[in-house]
């Protein structure tokens, strides 16, 4: 008995030579919706679709202007492939001026805490290149935290849920050597002036630092000295226009701060050490 059907199964053609769309027709195409690197995101879109199929969604996601990272799924940070799940904060490249900070100060087999987290970049770069570390990270966003455990599971990282120290083991107390905080440090009102990639697809959380755009940064400042070893070193990412204020919260809660800058990523870090003959603060 013969069957005939209306139509055949479709299956996705595989990518392969002479079955892709041109390169540069996807490049205009990527350039024509305003994406400034348009010859880049191109190819970094043909390298990653397994499809003909799965390019072109790929390339009508980005252009209507979702997150280049999120539609890949990825973010290059530090030399690193980071895993990144939509609606979640990306690792910018500035940041990359604080891992070169912090590897300056640490040591293999250092505890250290990505405060933050995000999507765990700071925490897996510091335990790329200083070796096995004993990692820590908490963010308060559940899709952060999924995608931390992603990309620091591998590493032996442990990640925690909840409002910046609040979810922390109590035994980590007091044991911190390295905290990287990338918290929050735009003021409110300017958040409207971030690009719309930022403003519609990352959450507000990763973003908003309040009226001045140091709310969330003094509370990480202002309970550090409890959690940071003697000797301990926090580091956080702020703007040169904020910096001043940010060493004087360390300096009100007994740290030993100083400012690092790059010109080049217009990158600003303030480093803040806890006093090596001090006790653990009380809680």
């Amino acid at each position: 008995m013969t069957f005939h059907h209306s139509s055949a199964p479709h299956f996705p053609e595989p990518l392969r030579p002479g079955a892709l769309p041109p390169p540069q027709a996807l490049v205009e195409r990527l350039r024509a919706a305003g994406c400034v690197f348009a010859e880049e995101e191109a190819r970094l879109l043909h390298d990653t679709a397994r499809t003909t199929e799965e390019l072109d969604a790929m390339a009508a996601r980005r252009a209507s202007g979702l997150p280049l990272e999120h539609v890949l799924g990825r973010a290059e940070f530090a030399g690193l492939r980071i895993a990144v799940a939509a609606g979640v904060f990306v690792p910018r490249r500035r940041t990359e001026f604080l891992v070169e900070q912090a590897e300056a100060h640490g040591r293999p087999g250092a505890v250290v805490l990505d405060l933050c987290c995000g999507t765990g970049a700071l925490g897996a770069a510091l335990a790329a290149r200083l070796g096995r570390v004993e990692l820590h990270a908490a963010d308060l966003d559940p899709a952060a935290v999924r995608c931390a455990r992603r990309n620091l599971a591998p590493l032996g990282g442990r990640v925690y849920e909840g409002d910046l120290y609040d979810p922390l083991p109590r035994g980590l107390r007091g044991r911190v050597e390295l905290l990287p905080a990338n918290a929050p440090y735009v003021p409110t009102v300017e958040l409207g002036l971030l690009p719309s990639e930022a403003r519609d697809h990352e959450p507000r959380t990763a973003l908003d630092g309040g009226a001045d755009g140091l709310d969330v940064q003094r509370r990480v400042i202002a309970d550090a000295a409890h959690w940071l070893a003697p000797g301990g070193l926090l580091l956080v990412e702020t703007s040169d226009r904020q910096a001043e204020q940010t060493v004087a919260a360390c300096v009100r809660h007994g740290l030993l701060p100083w400012v690092s800058r790059c010109e080049e990523r217009a990158a600003t870090v303030v480093l803040a050490r806890r006093p090596p003959a001090t006790a653990t603060p009380d809680a």
